[in-house]
């Protein structure tokens, strides 16, 4: 089940509310409603899944006990034990069968076909930073319902953002719900299935008739560079608003339930280099490697700079590995480790006085990434990167893409202008002249323009329009 559907919208959510607003007399209650309602959407799909879910709430759990108390030797071989556990069972259903196509030649065609788990990097990052925060002694072990609640809570099950256990301990059984905390989760909520049908969808079928233009059965065509360009700027536009609507979805939710979730999306593509794009980008992604990987291999304050490269290697390498089995998005993380790397040594971009070549500078090294991150595999990727630049003979212009920015230019213009901090900077404007003119129509104006595009969003689900997610793949 998405949030992005008639389901969803239209009963899974109105029952889900109801039966939450009755139990308003019991907190444990309420938690109760919200764990059944999240095993519920967590099966809605694949029924069987529910098992690995109950899995890892079942053995985190008890690992969560099981570190609290002890010697410091078996709290630490429990630990270990616990992070064995969840990685293996990740890299079974997400990794052994990329692992054995490559040992394909030595070991023969195995014809294992494993189903991936919706959602499973998620949740199974979600289980191990409660288990270690537990070992480091920052929050207290909870029964099965509590860590069953934390894990599975439905908003951000299935594509995050990640939410570290310490952030919301407090939060689930000391919660408010307010009205404005509700009012401004259902405006969040609905700016985000606006971003994912109005714009995220029509950049996604701009971007995948393009991509697969130049893949075509086992052959690999050039497409003039003109089109090749807008197909990448246009993955570009459709990953950034298909994952941040389905964070602002989430975000929404969970304030409508009274909880209160960090950002996950600051503006990225305002960035001024690499480094500051990650701090940007995914940023519930970037502070786990941060704090559970990056920091206890010694971060950066190392005296030997071999050190840290070598750490700055491993997360990288992780976070590359972590977005999928295949080599396009190994190397589209080593990708990034090699970029911040020349960033850290050279000092650059900050050597460019002129913020607007920063920003420009970020946003090409970010698009060819993703163009690798996109690629079935390397060798499209490279035929495609070629096909950018005119390498492969194919031409600059092309009538296609002409005709396609003609049917699309009003989306195309929306993305380009709303991934810039213009709402933010309204907003500030906003909150600091509340008794200007203007800003008494846009306030008054805001809630009709949300509404109507929200009910536009609703008549294209229903009429079954392209509506894929892409980050429900890892």
């Amino acid at each position: 089940m998405v949030f992005s559907s008639v389901t969803f919208l239209f009963y899974f959510f109105p029952v889900v509310l109801i039966l939450y607003f009755l139990c308003s007399f019991n907190r444990t209650l309420q938690n109760l409603v919200l764990l059944a309602s999240s095993l519920v959407f967590y099966a809605w799909g694949e029924p069987v899944n529910i098992l690995i879910l109950l899995g890892s709430i079942a053995v985190n759990t008890m690992a969560g006990y099981m570190v609290a108390s002890g010697s410091e030797k078996k709290r630490k071989a429990v630990l270990i034990i616990d992070i064995v556990i969840n990685l293996f069972v990740l890299f079974v259903f997400k990794y052994l069968c990329f692992v054995l196509d490559i040992l394909s030649p030595a070991i023969g065609k195995t014809g294992i076909s494993i189903a991936l788990p919706i959602g499973i990097s998620f949740f199974t990052f979600q289980a191990l930073s409660y288990v270690i925060d537990v070992y480091k002694g920052i929050v207290k072990p909870e029964n099965p319902f509590t860590v069953g609640l934390y894990i599975s809570f439905f908003p951000q099950l299935i594509a995050g953002p990640i939410i570290q256990y310490k952030t919301v301990a407090d939060q689930i059984k000391n919660r408010k719900l307010t009205f404005d905390k509700f009012a401004a989760g259902m405006s969040r909520f609905a700016i985000g299935v606006i971003k994912k049908v109005l714009l995220a969808n029509t950049f996604a079928s701009l971007a995948d008739n393009i991509f697969n233009w130049s893949c075509i059965g086992n052959d690999y065509y050039s497409v003039p560079a003109l089109l090749a360009w807008l197909g990448s700027i246009s993955y570009t536009l459709q990953i950034y608003y298909d994952f941040s609507a389905y964070s602002d979805m989430a975000i929404g939710l969970a304030l409508c339930f009274g909880f209160k979730f960090g950002e996950n999306f600051n503006y990225p593509y305002s960035a001024t280099s690499i480094s500051d794009f990650w701090k940007r980008w995914h940023i519930s992604l970037t502070d786990w490697f941060r704090e559970y990987v990056y920091f206890p291999l010694g971060g950066s304050r190392v005296t030997n700079r071999d050190i840290m490269v070598r750490n700055l290697f491993i997360v990288w390498l992780l976070t590359g590995i972590w977005h999928g089995a295949n080599w396009t998005f190994i190397v589209w993380g080593l990708f990034y480790f090699l970029v911040q790397l020349a960033e850290r040594f050279f000092k650059y971009p900050e050597k460019i006085e002129s913020m607007f070549l920063r920003r420009l500078y970020t946003l090409f090294v970010v698009n060819l990434a993703w163009v690798i991150f996109r690629a079935d595999n390397l060798y499209q990727a490279g035929i495609f990167i070629k096909n950018m630049f005119a390498f492969n003979h194919n031409g600059v212009l092309s009538s296609t893409a002409l005709m396609l920015v003609r049917e699309n230019w009003v989306f195309l213009l929306a993305g380009i202008f709303f991934s810039a901090p213009v709402v933010r900077t309204v907003n500030e404007y906003m909150y600091d002249n509340p008794d200007r003119a203007g800003v008494k129509f846009l306030s008054l104006g805001y809630p009709f323009v949300i509404i109507s595009l929200f009910l536009i969003s609703a008549g294209y689900l229903m009429s079954g329009s392209y509506n894929p997610f892409i980050y429900f793949n890892f």
